[in-house]
């Protein structure tokens, strides 16, 4: 389908709208009221407050309400009528007047307007395109193109509802030549999602109904041989506009995961897990312990109570990896302060047989100084260090959401081995040799290359649960973002049919990938005097290196991917994490759940 632009048209009223913006922390993340004895034992556990004293703000994520309605839409009531254009929309006939049927009609209802301001404004329909009208007594617009744009879209339509204080907005498309009926559900997919994503970003809310009214969605194919085919309403849509909120959810708490700052979000906290169990799958009611911080697997154990009739969650304390002889991982743990945890969530469905059985394994390195082989000088983004557990927000962020789907037919284990890289005499040096959970030694050459220390052990661990696939997600090398840029992931695997598998997923989540090789020359420089290898190689080909390292530690009968998230994580200029990969990741796992029948 050709590129998008954005019509708003904005119905003003004599009383103001009741939609309400609340801005406050981006954390998320509730500090729950003690009812229970555990108060107690959280005092005996906790030695010490949070650095700086910073805590996770108390929020309600604010609610969205999405219909879709089979109306004219001269005669829909609400206050934004957000119109999707093309260039082709916007021709005019000898008279001027709109040949598109939809902008026809609008613009005979509006007396004109429509057309007078696209001419004022030079408004053509290019892409990233938008214009504003208000009406007094009538709606909004706005534009998009494949997921990427139609999402932007329903993102530009939250803006416009801030701005001008709307509690309801109807999205209209002039057109969708060209797009079969499941790219229509797609398409209503990406705009919903946007919508969404924009809401919950911004913590906006209506006083009344406490979120964003979309009354309206109807695709109108103006073609010649579909001319006037209205796009139905029904059970499929509704399911798909479900899909985007559940998804969505999913994105936002991956992307507040990786924007919490490294003292308020730590790998695990003191001991209570620990006393607790190692089984936190429904005994316990996460959410009435009180913590004066949050960690990842607090974050995990909540999403197993939560959702506990398809989660069981399993904390596994640093004296327990042992056992497991993790050697690698606890050694890039040993210099902090903050233990480590080892995450293990298994989603089974409600009901009926498992067919496939998958594993998504996270890093979980909380923050990263680099270790004695310290980040300095500048572009080391010491201080972005936070976000070297996008992997593992990525992995809970797709738990959460499939929670909430509950797909049928598929097994998922999500596996995060979390932990800091710090600095302390207890601390891992270069020149250390560990000895990962296979047998397999590591001589360490750069404390800096710790992710694929971590990963190592939680790769093990996961083909030890009898997963047919594998995919790993990590901010694992500089080199990708250097050979990719900041917007897209490199993608590492020796299985063509998994490879075909995740980048149909991403067609569908707009999300960018790009396959690289797996070099098997470039191994010669990773060989080791004193072990079985080391744990970096040149510069040279460094995301490729570090890919077949991971496979070192993958049982050859499972299909197996790499993802080096490393650009895509961080959006440097709205200096914010993006929730890259969750999308992807949710729609992966049901097609396999539904191909597996």
């Amino acid at each position: 389908m050709a590129s998008i632009a954005t019509i708003f048209v904005c119905f003003t009223a004599s009383s103001s709208s009741p939609f309400l913006t609340r801005f406050a922390s981006r954390l998320h993340f509730a500090a729950f009221p003690l009812r229970s004895p555990a108060r107690k034992l959280m005092s005996q556990t906790l030695p010490r407050a949070t650095l700086g004293l910073t805590h996770p703000s108390n929020i309600e994520a604010p609610k969205i309400c999405f219909t879709a309605k089979d109306v004219d839409v001269t005669e829909w009531k609400g206050d934004i009528l957000a119109v999707g254009v093309t260039e082709k929309d916007l021709a005019r006939d000898e008279k001027s007047r709109f040949e598109n049927v939809i902008l026809s009609k609008i613009d005979s209802k509006l007396g004109g307007i429509l057309a007078e301001v696209s001419s004022e404004e030079d408004f053509s329909g290019k892409v990233g395109q938008s214009t504003i009208i208000r009406i007094t007594g009538h709606g909004s617009k706005r534009s998009p193109s494949t997921p990427a744009p139609f999402k932007g879209l329903g993102e530009a339509v939250v803006a416009a509802a801030k701005s001008y204080q709307a509690s309801s907005v109807a999205v209209v498309l002039a057109s969708s030549e060209g797009l079969s009926a499941p790219s229509k559900l797609s398409t209503a997919y990406a705009i919903a999602s946007g919508i969404e994503f924009a809401l919950r970003l911004t913590m906006c809310g209506l006083e009344m109904c406490q979120g964003l009214c979309w009354d309206y969605l109807k695709i109108i194919d103006t073609s010649q041989k579909q001319k006037n085919q209205r796009f139905r309403t029904g059970p499929e849509l509704e399911k798909k506009l479900k899909y985007a909120g559940d998804v969505s959810s999913g994105v936002i708490f991956g992307r507040e995961l990786v924007n919490s700052p490294a003292n308020v979000l730590t790998p695990g906290s003191y001991g209570i897990l620990n006393l607790l169990g190692r089984q936190l799958s429904s005994f316990i009611s996460v959410r009435e312990l009180w913590f004066s911080k949050i960690d990842l697997c607090l974050e995990a154990a909540n999403i197993a109570s939560t959702y506990s009739d398809v989660f069981t969650a399993t904390i596994l304390n640093a004296e327990q990896c042992a056992e497991l002889k993790m050697g690698s991982y606890l050694g890039v743990a040993a210099a902090s302060a903050n233990p480590p945890h080892f995450i293990h969530l298994c989603y089974k469905p409600p009901s009926g047989p498992v067919n496939v059985k998958l594993a998504l394994v996270g890093k979980g390195l909380t923050f990263d100084s680099g270790g004695y082989n310290i980040k300095t000088g500048p572009g080391c983004s010491i201080e972005l260090m936070k976000y070297d557990m996008g992997g593992s927000a990525a992995v809970l962020g797709t738990a959460k959401a499939l929670g909430q789907i509950k797909p049928p037919g598929v097994e998922v284990h999500f596996i995060v081995a979390a932990c800091e890289n710090m600095i302390s005499g207890t601390g891992m040096r270069p020149g250390d040799v560990v000895t990962a959970s296979n047998g397999k030694t590591i001589e360490v050459n750069n404390t800096d290359a710790e992710g694929r220390l971590t990963l190592a052990d939680a790769l093990v661990y996961a083909c030890n649960q009898g997963v047919e696939k594998i995919i790993d997600l990590a901010t694992l090398t500089g080199a990708c973002v250097v050979a990719l840029g900041p917007s897209i992931a490199g993608v590492f695997t020796p299985s063509d049919e998994l490879a075909k598998e995740i980048f149909e997923a991403s067609d569908v989540s707009g999300e960018k990938l790009w396959r690289l090789p797996l070099e098997e020359s470039y191994w010669e420089s990773m060989k080791s005097g004193v072990a079985d290898m080391v744990n970096t190689g040149g510069r040279q080909g460094g995301a490729i290196i570090a890919a077949l390292f991971l496979k070192q530690f993958v049982d050859e009968k499972v299909q197996w991917m790499h993802i080096d998230m490393a650009g895509p994580v961080w959006n440097d200029k709205k200096r914010s994490a993006t929730g890259f990969g969750i999308a992807t990741l949710v729609e992966w796992v049901l097609k396999n759940g539904l191909n597996a029948h």
